[in-house]
């Protein structure tokens, strides 16, 4: 006699069955996965990611050449929905044509997600949405396992430029470099999840090779994935198999390579004897602010989320920033009076100030800017010259961002370069008493840099830097 299974059984059964092609060896699990927008539905196309690191594929379409293509070399695809028709018959017909997972790409209307995650049973869902729509500290999952956040907000990263051509200087004085650093930080204070940053280049743009590799580093070095997506003019001559485009794909491919290579970054905390205390959902969740202020300054910040404000996330830290004091709890209040007391340094936001809230938008209102550089004035002002974990010199065109391993022994630097050409002769005075230094770049193999004693602790000197470069210190 055969014995029924119940039916709730079943659909775990199937949810199990489902997930068979994310458990096999040559599948890359979801936190290993490399995404890239792909414009092409000819499996041949498939040949330009031979020797690439991208394994992730986020489809528009998914004829059946293409997706068992892919299956046959481990590659992962994502069919992506967007808002407009039936979501959840839409997740069906794509799982039915053999695709590995669904992305929700845009603002769909409440329930949505959850009916799509359920008719997924356990497939992948990630969902793509608006800044201030992605949940904190969670992954939205449809398969355990699963713990993508991504959003289809970014800016561009880049000098910002004048209309007259000329560059642009921000809030700090310095020539203004747009990023996504700030933005990413504040999401990965919450919590391990990966952070996929999804937004398309600018519509009617030819964006050059140094700008994709700028915005793949821009993303990487804070521990976050750019979807890569290509503008239309390279993924034609990309497929047409031009010289300069399969050029530049190496170039890219290379760098992705390099960061790839090393997932033990992701997994290195924020170094910061300066600490912004803010909500992520409200002013962090923005580029250009505070973060992005500090962070052009060179000067390490760690940023805590209002919420998880406790006298052990502040261990380490020397000085403290406190954006929106109004919004604190009288706990977290007592926690920052505390910190006071016990000698450390205390800057709270201008009586009234209200972190803006994004609703929407990923950058400052010309209004909120300019009441956000009278906390910036007293933040510069605070800071002054002070070496609050390492101080750089000659990198007016660039971006860095320290980190530390759990343990405290090793230190790494990462430099991303904005400019379309080599920056030379950059100079890095750090704080401990390292032994060690060693400088890795895309290009090259490691290369021992030779420490010389400096007031604060130690410093090197490097040659050159063309887009990025990373110093290891133990």
């Amino acid at each position: 006699m055969r014995a029924v299974r119940p039916a709730g059984q079943c659909l775990r059964w199937m949810a199990f069955l489902s997930c068979l092609p994310l458990l096999c060896a040559s599948v890359p699990q979801p936190a290993d996965w490399v995404p890239v927008r792909w414009p092409w539905a000819d499996a041949r196309s498939l040949e330009l990611l031979a020797g690439s690191p991208v394994n992730c594929l986020l489809v528009k379409g998914y004829p059946a050449d293409l997706v068992s293509a892919a299956a046959s070399q481990g590659l992962v695809t994502l069919a992506v929905i967007s808002p407009g028709g039936d979501a959840i018959a839409a997740t069906r017909k794509a799982l039915a044509g053999k695709v590995n997972g669904i992305v929700l790409e845009g603002d769909f209307a409440e329930g949505v997600a959850a009916g799509v995650r359920e008719a997924a049973g356990g497939a992948p869902v990630i969902e793509l949405v608006a800044r201030n729509h992605i949940r904190l500290g969670s992954g939205p999952s449809g398969a355990p396992g699963v713990s993508i956040l991504g959003t289809y907000q970014g800016v561009w990263p880049g000098i910002s430029a004048l209309d007259d051509g000329g560059k642009k200087a921000g809030p700090t004085g310095s020539v203004w470099i747009d990023t996504n650093t700030g933005f990413i930080r504040a999401v990965r204070a919450w919590g391990d999840a990966a952070l996929w940053i999804a937004n398309e280049p600018p519509a009617k743009t030819v964006v050059t090779g140094a700008r994709y590799l700028q915005a793949i580093a821009d993303a990487a070095i804070s521990g976050a994935r750019w979807v890569l997506a290509f503008d239309s003019g390279f993924a034609a001559r990309l497929h047409g198999r031009e010289a300069d485009a399969i050029s530049d794909w190496g170039r890219i491919a290379t760098l992705l390579r390099y960061f790839e290579q090393h997932p033990e970054w992701r997994s290195m905390r924020e170094y910061g004897q300066l600490a912004v205390v803010q909500d992520p959902a409200k002013g962090g969740l923005l580029s250009g602010g505070i973060l992005d202020m500090i962070a052009v300054k060179h000067t390490p910040v760690r940023p805590i989320p209002r919420q998880h404000l406790t006298s052990e996330a502040l261990t380490g830290v020397t000085m403290a920033v406190n954006v929106d004091a109004d919004s604190l709890t009288p706990e977290q209040k007592e926690v920052l009076r505390a910190f006071a007391r016990s000698g450390g340094t205390l800057l709270t936001g201008p009586p009234g100030w209200k972190d803006p809230t994004p609703n929407g938008k990923i950058t400052l209102e010309k209004a909120e800017l300019e009441r956000l550089n009278d906390i910036w004035r007293d933040v510069n002002s605070m800071v002054g010259r002070r070496n609050l974990g390492v101080r750089l010199f000659n990198v007016s065109s660039m971006l860095s961002n320290l980190l530390i391993s759990g343990d405290g022994k090793t230190a790494v630097l990462h430099l991303v370069n904005y400019t379309d050409y080599p920056v030379e002769n950059v100079a890095v005075h750090f704080i401990g008493n390292y032994r060690h230094a060693a400088l890795t770049a895309p290009e090259g193999t490691e290369k021992q840099l030779e420490i010389y004693p400096t007031e604060d602790g130690g410093g090197v000197d490097i040659d050159k830097v063309s887009v990025c470069a990373t110093i290891r210190l133990w």
